[in-house]
């Protein structure tokens, strides 16, 4: 119940790129609803985004500073296939202890990236912060500082309807 069971069989663990489950639309919302009652912040990245390669450090120290308070943290590459020994190498030298999910081929990405945020159009990177309850407190659509998403991932633990600050439809600071 707890855990994100057969889905993520890589949670806790650094994954290579070969092992990284694929998900479409509906396979993002199982994941999202099964972390339902836990703080969850997702980053959607990819190997050709500049922006997404100097942040996604940053989020892998911020998982391990988070989570022994409680902060769940996921990724979903958006890399092509043909991106794979790119991605390989990027998440071996990053080391996420966190488990990490890939586009799945062939999937029309505007429905993803609509089901996913209404307000995403492919962006990159973006973040969406999910508080306790399961809904989403906010997101940032391309980077932000670390004091910015330090805030934002101590949103995540607050109780829903605190005024947190991931808040913004992409306007956050």
């Amino acid at each position: 119940m707890t855990d994100a069971g057969k889905a993520t069989p890589h949670a806790g663990k650094a994954a290579g790129a070969a092992d990284l489950p694929l998900i479409d639309l509906g396979g993002y919302r199982q994941l999202v609803a099964k972390y339902k009652g836990k703080p969850l912040v997702v980053n959607f990245w990819a190997t050709w985004c500049e922006p997404c390669r100097d942040e996604y450090p940053m989020i892998v120290e911020l998982a391990k500073e988070f989570k022994s308070q409680g902060v769940n943290v996921m990724g979903v590459d958006m890399d092509d296939e043909s991106d794979m020994n790119l991605v390989r190498r990027f998440i071996a030298r990053t080391q996420p202890q966190f488990p990490n999910y890939r586009q799945k081929p062939g999937i029309d990405l505007d429905a993803f990236y609509d089901g996913v945020n209404p307000e995403w159009k492919g962006t990159m990177p973006q973040t969406i912060f999910y508080g306790r309850d399961g809904q989403v407190l906010g997101f940032f659509l391309g980077t932000r500082s670390q004091p910015v998403f330090e805030q934002a991932f101590r949103a995540t633990l607050g109780p829903a309807g605190s005024s947190g600050a991931a808040s913004g439809h992409g306007g956050a600071k």
